[in-house]
Formats: C-alpha cells, sequence, structure tokens
C-alpha cells in the first residue's frame, strides 16, 4: 500500500471517536452483552484497545525506532480487567491515542524497512506491524459492533437470513 503512514494515521485518528460516540449513545446493556459465552462484549473490546495501547503498539514502535532485535510479548488474557466506567474508559483511550499519534508522527517512510523479531510470527518489519495496528483496531471496532448486534439480528424475524455472516457462533 502506497502512503501507508498517512493512511494508517487516517485510520487510528478514526477509531477514538467512534468509541466515544459508542459509549456515549449506546446503552450499557448493549455495551456489555457478550454475544456468545467465549466471546467479547463491546466493552471488552474497547477495554483490549486500552490494553494495547498501552502495552503494545507504541512499546513496540519505539522497540523498532531503537533498534531492539526482540520484540517485547504480550498475552491479551492476562490482563487485569478495568473498573473504569465506558465513558472513562473511551477518554483514557482517547488520551492514549493521541500519544501514539504524536509517536507515530516521527515514523518515516525508511523506517518501515526495521526488523525486529516477534515470539511468535518469527521476523517482522516495522510496516507490517504498522499494517497490523490498523487492521487490529478495524476487526475489534467490528467485533464490537458485531456483539452489539446480536440482540437485533435475533429480533428481526424473516430478515434474519441477511445477516448470517454476523450471527455469533454459541459454543
Amino acid at each position: 500500500m502506497d502512503n501507508l503512514l498517512q493512511h494508517l494515521q487516517a485510520i487510528l485518528q478514526t477509531t477514538p471517536a467512534r468509541w466515544n460516540a459508542l459509549v456515549q449513545t449506546v446503552p450499557e446493556e448493549l455495551l456489555t452483552r457478550k454475544p456468545a459465552p467465549a466471546e467479547w462484549s463491546a466493552l471488552e473490546c474497547l477495554q483490549h484497545l486500552v490494553d494495547v495501547e498501552k502495552w503494545v503498539f507504541p512499546v513496540r514502535v519505539r522497540a523498532f525506532l531503537a533498534g531492539e532485535k526482540v520484540l517485547p510479548a504480550f498475552d491479551p488474557d492476562k490482563q487485569p480487567p478495568s473498573d473504569l466506567s465506558a465513558t472513562a474508559l473511551a477518554a483514557e483511550y482517547a488520551a492514549l491515542r493521541a500519544e501514539s499519534l504524536s509517536l507515530l508522527a516521527t515514523v518515516t517512510e525508511a523506517d518501515l524497512a526495521r526488523q525486529s523479531r516477534h515470539a511468535e510470527l518469527g521476523d517482522v518489519t516495522l510496516g507490517e506491524m504498522l499494517h497490523e495496528w490498523a487492521a487490529h483496531d478495524l476487526a475489534h471496532t467490528v467485533q464490537a459492533e458485531q456483539a452489539m448486534m446480536q440482540p437485533f439480528i435475533a429480533g428481526c424475524g424473516a430478515w434474519q437470513m441477511y445477516f448470517t455472516a454476523h450471527v455469533a457462533k454459541q459454543s
């Protein structure tokens, strides 16, 4: 993709605003509803985005820029749950993302080829990780929206056939 840094900035700038709009307008009952027993609710998706904004993406960007050859590991299942309200969590996410965007403003096209080793994936480049960051943001936002869709899909009768790709798989 040409203009990765420009496209990445555009995606990463929109995500906090989308989450803020969700937590300001969607009832907590929908934000905390799991689509299936083993799936994350929308609020859990937001918590995960906050966690990776603290402990993963900016940390790894700094590691690449510093020439570190091994990326720090991260296990999302080992992160403690937050006791913050949805609104406070969205505000924390927005503040962390603003810091990340400032960091990304220092990355150049030449930096995209920098390499490091990921414990599970092997050799990776900064450019590849930046692609993953945008996809990760979008994927968890879609996941959250899909979680909130479930009661609407269940209640839409004959129209359910239009949503088969979005029905959460029950364990």
